[in-house]
């Protein structure tokens, strides 16, 4: 006979699917197990900012890049190759290229100080890090993970456009400022939208996607940037920011809220809206099965804030949140800091941001297949131990081709180390803090990332190990951190700080006995 109220169409009451669940998770892995391509496409879907989070991450590379120079034609004694700019003529040197390439060149930037043509790149991380404190919490309290995205991706390619227009490099970094503080929130944002639509056997997974739709973006600014070399920088402006915004269009139309962040605010109709939408549900039956679940209420008091105030609260997500930001910090050092050093090892730009992007797709590749069967914390600690060995090694041997080989090991080591942190980030905070607490992770890659281009420089002026020496030592530091945190494989998602709470207290006694 059949079930009075079946969980999937057409069960029966011996079906052991029927069987109530204990948790929201429990009743998402039931709902999208046997229902792969709705859930799938709003994955990828969400997951495709992450490419133009990539390429108006790394953009600057070319647009603010330093262009190459010569002697003109006539003669004259005091124009050498080795010479400073700054100190011949106008007449007695001319670029190599239309002086429209780099904002460099198209607004006199050649004899200004470091922190003026270091500006624009300095102002979109800044950006990226106020914009991480400020919208961090918003995901999780009232906008959600869908329009807080909507929002972010909108932002940035909105001033990524306008951008193209500056009249003059202070416009331009106040715009750049703009753009870094709009993409603060995609990272986090689709991560954890992409894992909550999609069942535990494609968690992992999915996550690792979006990183690949990140390097996709990264791959794509030098065979953008090669194609436009003799055009504007403005152009490449153009090239990468129209389609930003048409995407934007996209997700605005075709990408659902998260159920998991639904039901937890309340929102039980739309909840079961978009669960019967990924799966085929009947509503009623979602309604009754939903009604099972004894989703724990918060202690606390719930407002616009919340989220940030219990990672910083509660002593163990402030702990955890602490020891994430150290590892983020050290690996975004490392991941930020040697595209933008590899220049210093003499390689052409366009071929060493290539190799760079390239070596990301096995790391993700890796990351694919193996993060269900990886331990969180051994294999975080491993990659980024082999990162920062093979850094300082770079400062050690003199060989060109060794520094770029392990330079490129040490690259791909501390990406897919990056990768295991944000799905181990996932895996240790509940639905209600969970956007904040990537962000927060997020914020650490972030202020590496700050102090990459100032160690890059010295590097460059001073001496080598102040930039691939120092970025060793300080991920081999920033990795002791994974030993404070516990082993997250194969567990499911709480929802609140109280459940997240109440399991632990479980598993500390089920371990002890």
């Amino acid at each position: 006979m059949a079930d009075p109220t079946p969980l999937v169409p057409h069960s029966t009451s011996s079906d052991p699917i029927s069987t109530p669940p204990i948790s929201l998770d429990s009743v998402i892995e039931r709902v999208t197990t046997n229902s792969a391509w709705p859930q799938l496409f709003q994955a990828f879907l969400v997951s495709m900012s992450w490419f133009f989070d990539g390429q108006q991450t790394f953009i600057t590379v070319y647009t603010d890049a330093e262009p190459t120079w010569h002697c003109t034609e006539h003669p004259n004694t005091t124009c050498r190759s080795t010479s400073n700019i700054c100190d011949l003529s106008n007449s007695a040197w001319a670029w190599d290229r239309p002086s429209s390439t780099t904002i460099i060149s198209d607004f006199n930037l050649q004899c200004a100080s470091s922190l003026i043509s270091g500006l624009p790149a300095s102002a979109f991380f800044f950006g990226c890090l106020l914009g991480g404190f400020i919208l961090a919490s918003l995901a999780d309290s009232s906008l959600g993970r869908r329009n807080l995205l909507f929002l972010s991706c909108f932002t940035m390619c909105v001033a990524s456009l306008i951008t193209a227009f500056s009249t003059n490099v202070f416009v331009y970094a106040a715009l750049r400022f703009i753009s870094g503080f709009g993409r603060a929130s995609i990272g986090a944002c689709a991560l954890v939208l992409s894992t909550e639509i999609v069942s535990r056997k494609w968690r992992g997974r999915i996550g690792i996607a979006g990183f690949f739709c990140f390097t996709f973006g990264f791959l794509s600014l030098p065979g953008i940037a090669y194609v436009n070399r003799y055009s504007s920088w403005r152009t490449l402006y153009m090239w990468t920011s129209v389609p930003g915004i048409l995407y934007c269009v996209l997700v605005f139309l075709f990408v659902s809220e998260s159920p998991k962040w639904l039901f937890t605010r309340g929102r039980k109709d739309e909840a079961v809206a978009t669960l019967g939408r990924l799966g085929h549900w009947n509503h009623s039956s979602l309604n009754l099965y939903l009604s099972r679940i004894p989703l724990l209420e918060e202690s606390a008091e719930v407002d616009l804030f919340s989220s940030l105030k219990n990672l910083f609260e509660k002593k163990w997500a402030f702990r955890r949140t602490l020891a994430l930001m150290s590892v983020g910090f050290g690996v975004g050092m490392v991941y930020y800091g040697m595209p933008l050093g590899v220049g210093n090892l003499g390689f052409n730009i366009y071929l060493s941001l290539t190799l760079n992007a390239m070596s990301e797709i096995p790391s993700f590749a890796l990351t694919l297949f193996f993060i269900g069967k990886w331990n969180r914390k051994s294999s975080l600690l491993t990659f980024m131990m082999i990162s920062g060995v093979c850094s300082i090694m770079c400062v050690v041997v003199s060989s060109k081709w060794m520094q770029i080989g392990l330079e490129i090991v040490s690259f791909f080591s501390a990406n897919t180390a990056f990768s295991i942190l944000m799905i181990y980030t996932l895996e240790l905070f509940p639905t209600c803090v969970r956007n904040s607490a990537t962000s927060m992770v997020r914020q650490g890659l972030v202020i590496g990332a700050i102090f990459s281009p100032v160690l890059i420089s010295a590097g460059r002026n001073y001496n080598e190990f102040f930039s691939y020496g120092v970025f060793g030592v300080v991920i081999i530091c920033c990795g002791a951190s994974v030993f404070s945190l516990p082993e997250t494989k194969g567990v499911a998602l709480c929802d609140t700080m109280d459940e997240q709470e109440r399991k632990e207290v479980t598993d500390q006694i089920n371990t002890s006995v």
